[in-house]
């Protein structure tokens, strides 16, 4: 456990979320009314809590914030199901869908077309979204000590493991490093966002991004279980392993940028998620259906590939390649291919941290 952390809370005797009290040794499944559907069908966002008898602290993970990102409601899945849990210290608040609504429509919004990710800290009397983000923030986020917060990229756009917080507070600088993807992002707070809103009530919260929408990718998946476990370890919830090493320092993006599409057709990409790319090197072509003619996109500066569409179809304008600015960008690169790796199931026998089969 981290000394130098900020002196966070041991948990209270009793936790109350939506009017449950949850003793300290106790484990329980919560049903917590949100905006009913349009039949007046009940419509509930499920929550799970695990409090050990030991005293330690409270730290929500959250997923499907938007509907259609669903690596998050797996990787939750995998943390609950973990034989380290047995040796817990605090509670864990696991909430894998926060956007029903959106979940059930496969969609990244709510029914009123609100992004869920704007609309913090909401409002009881507000739009389905206000309403939303209000119990969300009332029953969970402040009954936290810290939070993590899963999200993958847009429909057919990935993006590469990454931690996007805010990294000038030190509590989570250091959570993020002991997540231990390769990459973190320094992002800004948005307004009304649930970093900001987490922010403005002292709750340090990681945001981790990897894969796409509406997709299981196992590789993002195995490195999210893992990246909370050394999270939790690192806030002393977890036992700290037995043999450590000491991995190298993430390193921080000082800026990033999407390379667009300089005219409509048909996208052939040249590079993918993690590659060093160099100033004006070609990342793709846009060409006609028949191959008369084709614009090249070129980067416009140096970087390691962050982000990138997957659909091979494009209007002039649109994002294509997301690629940031890093110190020493091309042993990033090979770092990110060898975290690849170490979470790439061998074969279909690896069950990986979570004794998991993998996905396919």
């Amino acid at each position: 456990m981290d000394d130098s952390r900020d002196n966070r809370s041991q948990g209270p005797e009793i936790l109350e979320i939506a009017g449950r009290r949850i003793a300290r040794g106790e484990r329980a499944s919560l049903e917590i009314p949100v905006a009913d559907l349009y039949t007046h069908t009940k419509l509930t966002m499920p929550v799970n809590v695990i409090r050990s008898e030991a005293p330690g602290p409270v730290m929500f993970i959250s997923a499907a914030v938007h509907g259609d990102e669903l690596n998050g409601v797996e990787i939750i899945r995998r943390l609950l199901r973990l034989r380290q849990l047995r040796r817990l210290r605090g509670t864990i608040i696991a909430v894998p869908i926060v956007n029903v609504h959106g979940f059930l429509r496969n969609s990244r919004y709510l029914p009123d077309r609100r992004d869920l990710n704007r609309s913090f800290p909401g409002s009881s009397n507000g739009s389905v979204a206000g309403r939303l983000a209000k119990v969300f923030i009332d029953e969970i986020v402040l009954n936290a000590d810290y939070g993590i917060d899963l999200h993958t990229g847009a429909v057919h756009r990935a993006n590469l493991p990454q931690i996007r917080a805010d990294l000038s507070q030190a509590t989570v600088r250091d959570m993020a490093d002991a997540f231990g993807c390769p990459l973190l992002i320094d992002a800004p707070l948005r307004e009304g966002s649930l970093r900001e809103y987490a922010d403005r009530k002292g709750v340090p919260l990681l945001l981790y991004e990897a894969g796409e929408a509406l997709r299981f990718d196992e590789f993002s998946i195995r490195a999210g279980v893992r990246g909370v476990v050394g999270v939790m370890r690192h806030l002393g919830m977890l036992p700290a392993r037995r043999q450590a090493s000491t991995p190298a320092a993430p390193v921080v993006a000082t800026d990033s940028s999407w390379e667009r599409a300089p005219e409509s057709g048909i996208l052939r990409m040249l590079v993918d998620l993690g590659q060093h790319v160099e100033a004006g090197q070609v990342l793709g072509y846009v060409a006609d259906p028949f191959g008369e003619t084709e614009v090249a996109i070129q980067a416009e500066h140096a970087g390691i590939v962050i982000g990138r569409t997957y659909l091979p179809l494009a209007h002039a304008g649109d994002a294509i390649y997301h690629v940031a600015r890093v110190k020493g960008a091309e042993a990033l690169a090979a770092r990110v291919e060898q975290f690849q790796e170490a979470h790439e199931p061998d074969d279909a026998t690896d069950r990986g941290l979570s004794g998991e089969p993998p996905l396919v």
